[in-house]
């Protein structure tokens, strides 16, 4: 499976994504810079989390407007796993890939720290390897991780399944303690907590090495004969 990390202007947690999918996952990776017209030759894209374009307007709405965003929704459209962390999270909002929007912390300051969060599906591409209701540890980093939506959408969200993670302990005030939703279809996943920064024990914990896992399992499935 080759993965693409999306680099904008800002970004600055494509290296901890590289190097999860490379060196811990074992799985073909490359950057892939914001001005980038095609996304074809790869099977999974990956968004990874920092300050696109110094987060100036709001987090990701200027990003949204790459050339490459024009790609992401087609990979999306095809049903490509894809998945958003932290500063992607924001961008797939902005895009309108995902339902909602994102608000500063209820704190107004900025949150370093390793949450819990509890697996709230294991039907998904992205949480397959992880038990229903597991509760596993992941940081997270962020000034602006409130995720708000109207109640309809909240609904919705609901009972589609579209929530995969809560928090355990809201840190930042988010809506019904989410952590992360998909697409109504599955093959998009936003999250703000960073799993690409729990692949080893060495970083404090693995706990994140199981989503990308999932989705190389998946896709193998569905794409390769005798997987």
């Amino acid at each position: 499976m080759k993965f693409a990390v999306i680099v904008f202007p800002g970004s600055n947690c494509d290296v901890d994504m590289f190097h999860a999918i490379q060196d811990e996952l074992g799985e073909e990776v490359e950057y892939v810079w914001h001005d980038t017209e095609s996304l074809a030759e790869y099977d999974g894209i990956l968004l990874p989390g920092g300050f696109s374009y110094g987060d100036y307007l709001r987090s990701g709405a200027i990003a949204r407007f790459s050339n490459v965003m024009k790609e992401v929704v087609k990979a999306a459209e095809a049903g490509k796993p894809i998945l958003g962390v932290c500063n992607g999270f924001q961008i797939l909002l902005e895009a309108g890939l995902l339902p909602g929007a994102m608000r500063r912390n209820e704190s107004l300051s900025f949150i370093c720290k390793p949450v819990e969060l509890k697996v709230e599906t294991n039907r998904t591409i992205f949480t397959a390897e992880y038990e229903q209701g597991q509760t596993i540890t992941i940081p997270v980093a962020h000034g602006e991780g409130n995720y708000y939506c109207d109640e309809q959408t909240l609904a919705q969200l609901k009972e589609n399944n579209q929530i995969v993670f809560t928090y355990q302990q809201n840190p930042n005030g988010s809506l019904a303690d989410i952590a992360g939703i998909t697409n109504e279809k599955g093959n998009v996943l936003g999250m703000m907590p960073h799993p690409e920064r729990a692949v080893d024990e060495l970083l404090g914990g693995a706990d994140g090495l199981k989503l990308f896992q999932s989705i190389v399992k998946t896709w193998r499935e569905a794409n390769v004969v005798n997987a």
